[in-house]
């Protein structure tokens, strides 16, 4: 069992009052001046918590969770109500926190809010014996387009000795042609040539690739040269296909408008639910938080 979540807080500012435990205008203010909208207010941090408690999925891929020794740069009129305000130096990280002690966790290279948690039952990170390994999902920054890896790869050493590549998706944003091109090339370093002298990000022989891709490549291929990008490469009869579902008939799971969170693979499929939008599993939370529903698939071999 897979989940890609982007727990990101752009949908704030619509909720409750924070006095009924809601993530509200002042809360978001805050959330986007100090935490980067990263998954940091308590009682949001503490619904999913409680939410991978009863799933105990296999392998998580994380995007926009808050980074805890950032706390170190909040200033203390920023710190009530969110995790800085009881944050000590050594404490587990907000990712460590929210899947428990039985995971390991390792974050992208120069971009610690976009991580991967395993389970102990299922393996352990290759070259990493620690319980958080920061900066060990490689890869390259693509000039031009920001800073640190936004396609991280990791190999997972599987208890029943395979070995599982898994590639940590989160593409640039933003409409502006310049956007476009840099999700275009960062999907090139993830299905073509990394920039690691060691072929695409995902080079193992069975690969998960997970994340928020910023575009919907279902619905925007004909106008989003990075929505192509993904399709030249993914799709029936390719090498990689789609899990989670994709196309104009598919189920928006991003802010009620697009499919642009997805699982892909080149050994597995699958079937795959949204937390709050498929029936019968409730939302992570009741506060008006994530704009991203988490994605949940159980994989079988293709």
């Amino acid at each position: 069992m897979v989940v890609t979540f982007n727990t990101g807080s752009g949908a704030g500012g619509m909720g409750p009052a924070a006095v009924d435990g809601g993530f509200g205008a002042a809360e978001a203010m805050v959330g986007d001046v100090h935490y980067g909208h990263g998954l940091a207010f308590v009682p949001v941090v503490e619904d999913t918590r409680a939410f991978f408690a009863a799933l105990q999925p296999d392998v998580v891929f994380f995007q926009e969770i808050f980074h805890s020794p950032d706390c170190a740069l909040v200033p203390p009129e920023g710190r009530p109500g969110f995790v800085c305000e009881t944050w000590m130096p050594g404490d587990p990280t907000v990712t460590q926190v929210v899947v428990g002690p039985d995971y390991q966790v390792a974050c992208h290279d120069g971009k610690p809010d976009k991580c991967v948690a395993v389970h102990r039952r299922f393996g352990r990170f290759a070259g990493c014996a620690l319980d958080f390994c920061d900066n060990a999902l490689v890869g390259a920054p693509v000039t031009g387009c920001g800073s640190g890896t936004r396609i991280g790869r990791g190999v997972i050493e599987r208890v029943n000795g395979t070995r599982l590549t898994v590639v940590n998706v989160h593409g640039s944003s933003g409409l502006e042609f310049a956007d476009m091109e840099c999700r275009a090339r960062q999907y090139q370093r993830l299905f073509e040539d990394h920039g690691l002298m060691d072929g695409p990000a995902a080079n193992g022989e069975r690969n998960v690739v997970a994340g928020d891709f910023n575009t919907d490549p279902g619905r925007f291929f004909a106008d989003d040269p990075s929505a192509a990008k993904i399709v030249e490469h993914v799709g029936r009869n390719k090498r990689f296909e789609f899990v989670t579902e994709v196309g104009e008939r598919a189920t928006p799971t991003y802010a009620g408008l697009a499919n642009i969170d997805h699982v892909i693979s080149d050994a597995f499929t699958g079937s795959c639910w949204a937390a709050g939008i498929t029936p019968g599993h409730p939302a992570v939370t009741s506060a008006v938080h994530f704009d991203h529903r988490p994605l949940v698939c159980t994989l079988v071999p293709r």
